[in-house]
């Protein structure tokens, strides 16, 4: 790897980049050089996050102000870790709060976090998860994505049935009040889900972080003020 300096000796910014070795693909290269330039990923490694993606739920909570002291909390598709560890702190885990951590992989442990080894679109899941927090959640978060195949329109609508599924989960366990958050991929379709989510929440809404890299078509949709079994329509 190399640095490349500016001529003068001024405040120029440094830049790493990654040398092209011998079976080394170009989308890796330049993933690798994004990784050692992002400030998020070197202030993680300073301040012992899990990920940079602790600061994105950082950024949306300091806000929304939903990671109460004392919430009950859920995390779907929680590897490696990093917004539970935020959300451990905010909620004063486990002394006050409670966090769960829910993903198809082991994770490391982690202070003031469960992390559970399952399915979370298991039909036991909801029930299961309310027995382990001894009863409803106030959050549930989502920053899953599905796992890429290259074709954007495919991506886009395997990660909203992602969501969708994670939406379902979250109108089973969350108690009246929470709140759901949730990462989405532009594309038209977010729309649609978000229009549903009105239906059962007082207020919906798209939020892009600063963490959230600018070149990336991520959103997310924050939910609060979930009305339970007092939703319009139902009896």
């Amino acid at each position: 790897m190399t640095s490349n300096r500016g001529k003068s000796s001024g405040s120029r910014e440094l830049k790493v980049r990654v040398k092209s070795g011998r079976g080394r693909k170009l989308s890796s290269k330049l993933w690798l050089e994004r990784q050692l330039n992002d400030p998020y990923v070197a202030r993680a490694k300073r301040e012992g996050m899990r990920s940079r993606a602790a600061f994105k739920l950082m950024e949306i909570d300091d806000k929304a102000h939903f990671l109460k002291k004392g919430s009950r909390v859920v995390d779907l598709g929680a590897a490696p870790g990093g917004w539970a560890q935020v959300a451990a702190k905010r909620v004063h885990a486990p002394s006050q709060g409670r966090v769960i951590g829910i993903d198809l992989l082991d994770i490391d442990p982690l202070p003031g976090v469960e992390f559970r080894v399952f399915d979370f679109l298991d039909p036991g899941a909801p029930d299961l998860l309310k027995e382990m927090l001894g009863g409803p959640a106030d959050v549930v978060l989502s920053d899953m994505a599905a796992n890429a195949t290259g074709h954007r329109k495919t991506d886009h609508i395997k990660i909203v049935a992602l969501v969708e599924a994670a939406t379902e989960f979250a109108r089973e366990v969350l108690a009246p009040g929470g709140t759901f958050l949730a990462k989405v991929i532009q594309g038209g379709t977010e729309n649609a889900l978000l229009t549903a989510l009105k239906k059962d929440f007082a207020t919906v809404k798209h939020v892009k972080p600063l963490a959230s890299r600018a070149d990336s078509a991520e959103l997310y949709l924050l939910a609060m003020g979930f009305r339970g079994d007092n939703a319009p329509g139902e009896e």
